[in-house]
């Protein structure tokens, strides 16, 4: 970034940045909720020389530019994107992500959002999918809810549409989904399952 490495670390006080060759800090930044029985996990996204970081609890989001080893605020709102637990992902210049809190009985309950990286605008919301990971595969969502339902759709600033959606698992579904070589690894509350989803495409 800028010619420098980093090593970039999302604590429940804020960002930290280490030189990851000494472990030297290069800077922090404070992005924390304003009440102690909060969570921050939500995982850093470094896109070129930009840092989007999102946190629930009344934080939001916020887009950090790194200029002169400094970190500079772009825009923060807690309005567009404030993930729970699930990190967004990014994909030709737009992110795409649950916003809002995941707890049973939260209102309003969380939305699923794709919102431009750059100005922080909100291109659409789909509320159909509610608390849920998501994994970008190549130009796809894989959203996995915690109703147990696998749904994939475009990664597309021109809105949502489900192409495919099937119940792959069993409620309830929390434990964060990996993608590998076409396979696609979930996990219940005890059981782990592998779906083939080059074979399920074809």
């Amino acid at each position: 970034m800028n010619g420098r490495r980093y090593g970039f670390f999302f604590t429940q006080s804020g960002l930290v940045a280490l030189d990851p060759a000494d472990g030297k800090i290069q800077f922090e930044y404070p992005w924390k909720p304003p009440i102690r029985s909060s969570v921050s996990s939500a995982t850093p996204l470094v896109i070129d020389d930009l840092i989007f970081l999102s946190a629930s609890y009344g934080t939001g989001a916020i887009l950090l530019q790194i200029r002169d080893n400094k970190p500079v605020r772009v825009w923060s709102s807690d309005e567009l994107l404030s993930n729970h637990y699930a990190t967004s992902v990014y994909r030709d210049g737009f992110l795409y992500g649950i916003d809002g809190r995941t707890d049973p009985g939260m209102a309003p309950p969380p939305s699923l959002r794709c919102v431009e990286l750059k100005t922080g605008t909100v291109r659409w919301q789909e509320d159909s999918v509610g608390a849920a990971t998501i994994t970008l595969a190549g130009d796809k969502l894989l959203i996995l809810n915690e109703r147990g339902e696998l749904i994939r759709a475009a990664a597309s600033p021109a809105g949502f549409k489900a192409e495919q959606r099937v119940q792959a698992l069993p409620f309830q579904v929390r434990a964060y989904p990996a993608l590998a070589d076409g396979y696609f690894f979930a996990r219940s509350k005890d059981k782990l399952y592998c779906f083939d989803l080059i074979k399920e495409k074809k």
